[in-house]
C-alpha cells in the first residue's frame, strides 16, 4: 500500500483510549528518504503541543474514516519527551524519545530501521541500542527533514526548472519515500510527473532546491502520474521508461 502524504494530512491518530490529535507533519532522514516520524498537533489536549509518533507505532490505518490508530496510550504520549518541532532535531533528542519508548535506533544497524527491514519490535531491536550508544555520541547531524518545508522546493533538471514538489509517496510498509510529485504548471502545465529519491542528484537545503539527473525535455515525455493509476503497472512503465532499476527487485 502506498500513501501520498498529502492525503494523510489531517488524519486523526487515535491512542488505545482515545485520540491524540490530527497529523500535520512527517519527518524523513535525507539520507534514505525514509519516514521517521509522523507529527501529531495535540490541540486542546495537550495545549497544542506537538508531539512525535514513531511507524513502530502505528496500528491499521482506517483510510475510510481518515484516521491512524496507534499502539500507544494517552498518557505514553503525554508523558514522552518534549521535542520542539519548530527547530531541528537532534540525533540526543532522537535517541531520549527512542529509549522513552523503547524503540531501537534507526541508524544502529545494517537495514532500513536499524537491526529490521521494517519497522517492528523485536527483542534484537534493544540489544542493537547498546551497540548504537556510542555512534549516538559521535553523530550529531541534523537529517531529518520537514515533509511540510520541502513540499514547495523547485526541481531542476539537468537544463533548467522543470516545476515544484507538491506530495511525496510513502510506502507503507517500510515507510520509505518512493516518489515526490512533481507539478510542472510553471513549465509545462496541466501535468505531474514522479520522481524517485534515487534519480537526485543532490539537494540544496539553503536554497530550496532538488536536482534530478534528468534533462527537461525526457521530463516532458515521460509517463504523467495520476494519483488513482499509482500501481505496479504504471511503476514498470515508469522505471522502463527512464532506464532505472526497480526498488522491487533488489
Amino acid at each position: 500500500m502506498q500513501y501520498s502524504v498529502k492525503d494523510l494530512k489531517g488524519y486523526a491518530i487515535g491512542a488505545t483510549d482515545g485520540d491524540i490529535g490530527k497529523l500535520d507533519d512527517f519527518y524523513f532522514d535525507d539520507e534514505s528518504w525514509t519516514i521517521r516520524y509522523l507529527v501529531a498537533e495535540t490541540g486542546n489536549w495537550l495545549l497544542n503541543r506537538k508531539v512525535l509518533i514513531s511507524p513502530f507505532a502505528l496500528g491499521k490505518a482506517d483510510l475510510s474514516r481518515e484516521r491512524l490508530n496507534v499502539t500507544l496510550t494517552k498518557k505514553q504520549v503525554e508523558e514522552s519527551p518534549s521535542i520542539d518541532t519548530d527547530k531541528p532535531v537532534s540525533r540526543q533528542h532522537e535517541a531520549s524519545y527512542l529509549d522513552y519508548y523503547g524503540y531501537p535506533y534507526y541508524w544502529g544497524g545494517p537495514y532500513l530501521w536499524g537491526p529490521m527491514t521494517y519497522p517492528r519490535l523485536s527483542g534484537a531491536a534493544q540489544r542493537r541500542n547498546e551497540e548504537a550508544r556510542a555512534e549516538r555520541e559521535e553523530a550529531n547531524d541534523l537529517h531529518l527533514r520537514s515533509a511540510n518545508k520541502v513540499t514547495g522546493y523547485h526541481i531542476e533538471a539537468t537544463d533548467g526548472d522543470i516545476g515544484h514538489v507538491e506530495d511525496f509517496i510513502i510506502d507503507g510498509e517500510t515507510w520509505e519515500i518512493r516518489y515526490m510529485v512533481v507539478d510542472t504548471q510553471n513549465w509545462w502545465p496541466g501535468k505531474k510527473v514522479l520522481v524517485a529519491p534515487q534519480w537526485i542528484g543532490r539537494v540544496s537545503w539553503s536554497d530550496s532546491k532538488v536536482y534530478v539527473d534528468l534533462s527537461r525535455e525526457t521530463i516532458k515525455n515521460g509517463p504523467e502520474y495520476h494519483p488513482d493509476a499509482l500501481n505496479r503497472k504504471y511503476e514498470e512503465t515508469l522505471y522502463d521508461y527512464y532506464k532505472r532499476p526497480k526498488y522491487w527487485d533488489r
